[in-house]
């Protein structure tokens, strides 16, 4: 009866020291586990891990209020290049890389360009004699550009005459601002007096100057469609319809144009 006794108590010594067993197990599997939560929520802290957000459009904006957006979205700008547009307000951010809507994280660094605060100055070039076509490749070295084409009757037809910056003759080497618009007078003969009106349509609004130029025709009022958001848009929008239009027939040289410009893609 006492080896019975004996027996059990071993018996029973041995499962409490299983269990311990078990217990200590499964206590350092719990350990286990929780290190390797931690570990990987510091690294989910560290890296930002799912916090990626949408990058928001900082074009059109002054410099000023971009960085006080910046600062609310704990990222960094950096201006590396401003160059002059009349077009547009002195200061203001015209192109940023990455581009509005792509995906960033916190203390990203930002590029943006801006429109430059004050116009750097190019010297007038000597543009009578020329003919308009001419004249219109000079400008287009010196950075400038050909503003309004005024006519006057002439023996030659689109002879430059006359240079014009803001209303006023402009002598040769005189200091311009870079991009500035030069008006030309230009002789018109009697026999020699009009042009026909080009088709225009689906042509962007960077390259329709020049096209305008060619047939010796002004731009006249422009406007752009809800589609046409900004000013890179704007030099992206093509012609969607022009009045006069082809079917008007000869018009006289100078004649204006008027555009209208829309974002959309054409089929065309």
């Amino acid at each position: 009866m006492a080896t019975v006794n004996k027996k059990k108590s071993k018996a029973k010594k041995n499962s409490r020291n299983t269990n311990w067993l078990l217990w200590d197990l499964l206590k350092l599997a719990a350990a286990l586990a929780l290190t390797i939560f931690l570990i990987f929520f510091s690294l989910k802290i560290i890296t930002r891990h799912n916090e990626e957000f949408e990058l928001p459009s900082f074009v059109n904006m002054q410099l000023a209020d971009a960085g006080v957006l910046a600062n609310k979205l704990h990222l960094k700008l950096e201006v590396t290049d401003s160059v002059y547009i009349p077009r547009l307000r002195p200061g203001i951010i015209t192109r940023q890389l990455p581009a509005a809507g792509n995906k960033v994280k916190k203390n990203r660094r930002i590029i943006l360009n801006i429109n430059a605060f004050v116009p750097k100055k190019v010297k007038m070039p000597s543009l009578v004699g020329f003919s308009l076509r001419q004249a219109a490749a000079e400008l287009a070295s010196a950075q400038l550009k050909v503003g309004k084409l005024i006519y006057v009757h002439d023996i030659a037809t689109n002879n430059v005459l006359e240079q014009y910056y803001y209303g006023h003759p402009v002598a040769p080497g005189t200091p311009v601002n870079y991009f500035g618009k030069i008006d030309l007078e230009l002789g018109m003969n009697a026999k020699d007096s009009t042009t026909t009106v080009p088709c225009l349509s689906n042509i962007p609004y960077a390259k329709i100057k020049q096209r305008l130029i060619e047939a010796s025709l002004n731009m006249g009022k422009i406007f752009f469609d809800k589609t046409v958001k900004n000013y890179n848009d704007s030099l992206k929008a093509r012609v969607i319809r022009q009045i006069p239009d082809t079917t008007s027939g000869p018009v006289r040289l100078g004649t204006e144009i008027t555009l209208y410009f829309s974002g959309k893609t054409s089929n065309k």
